[in-house]
């Protein structure tokens, strides 16, 4: 028999079975990363600025909103909509429904009793996975939303900054921020697809029901919760990948200059302190989202009947 190293690793790529998973009635994915994200412009806006001009911004979160609308006008703040609106809707397909076909397939791998006991395993494999696509379609929208908002007059909107992003940097400059977009991204993902499903599960465990049991008011506050705190975990582990991401993609490279010279260069620049610039208000933007993103998830699974999950956690 396999050992169970040898049946996870083979299972990244497996060959048979996706025509059955492809096949099985799937949930929305991206309308929910498109509605949170979208609602979230004007903080990410904010936190984009504080980021790339830490010594303009220092008023804190409720000030430097104050500050961008007093300087540029409250439609500053919707800078970037655009691109965040189309990028979080293509990753959003990508990294939820990713998650649910790539958990599906290692467990049809190695095995419903090897995935509940190895299920941290199976949820950070998944998880890393699903992002790495997820970001293949986000990176250049993530680079024209950053270039907007870091310089308001470069383009009139999303179609407008694509276009001479690509004129003037050619198709290599919308992923000049993959490598850091990853380093951020991926990470982000795995702490929080886990860290949801692990608190999701102990407090399950803790009330003594399992998720068909629960009430659907009791079923959106379990999945806010456990949103909130994924959210809270994926913002910190992944804080100082997205300062070097705006950093990455508010300037074009110096001649000669590659992708990981630049991130050493600012790492070295920023500091530790600097690398964690902005997480307050990132960790409201992404703790809410995270938590909203969830329950919506869940409802609209729930609304269209799409309930076949696979699941791991020994508190079903």
């Amino acid at each position: 028999m396999s050992s169970y190293t040898q049946n996870f690793i083979g299972s990244a790529y497996p060959v048979h079975s996706v025509a059955e998973a492809l096949g099985e009635k799937k949930p929305p994915t991206g309308v929910d990363l498109s509605i949170t994200h979208g609602a979230m412009t004007p903080i990410d806006v904010v936190k984009t600025r504080i980021q790339l001009e830490p010594t303009k911004y220092t008023r804190g979160v409720i000030g430097s909103f104050r500050q961008i609308i007093g300087e540029e006008g409250a439609g500053a703040l919707l800078t970037g909509a655009g691109p965040t609106f189309a990028g979080y809707f293509l990753q959003g397909g990508f990294k939820f429904g990713g998650y649910e076909l790539f958990k599906k397939l290692i467990v049809g791998n190695i095995g419903m009793e090897t995935a509940q006991q190895n299920r941290m395993s199976v949820y950070l494999a998944a998880s890393a996975l699903a992002e790495f696509f997820a970001d293949i379609a986000l990176c250049p929208l993530e680079a024209t939303r950053i270039r907007l908002v870091s310089q308001p007059d470069f383009a009139n909107g999303l179609i407008g900054g694509f276009a001479r992003i690509y004129r003037e940097e050619g198709l290599g400059a919308f992923y000049a921020g993959f490598g850091p977009i990853l380093f951020k991204q991926v990470p982000y993902n795995m702490a929080k697809f886990s860290t949801m499903e692990i608190v999701l599960e102990a407090a399950l465990r803790a009330s003594g029901k399992t998720k068909h049991e629960l009430s659907q008011n009791e079923a959106v506050v379990y999945n806010l919760g456990s949103g909130l705190t994924a959210g809270f975990a994926a913002a910190i582990i992944s804080q100082p990948a997205d300062t070097l991401l705006s950093k990455i993609n508010k300037n074009k490279a110096l001649p000669g200059e590659t992708t990981v010279g630049r991130l050493v260069k600012y790492s070295r620049e920023l500091g530790v302190k600097g690398l964690f610039t902005g997480l307050t208000t990132r960790l409201i933007m992404v703790g809410t989202l995270t938590a909203l993103q969830f329950s919506i998830y869940g409802e609209i699974k729930q609304a269209l009947g799409a309930t076949n999950s696979t699941e791991i956690s020994k508190a079903q």
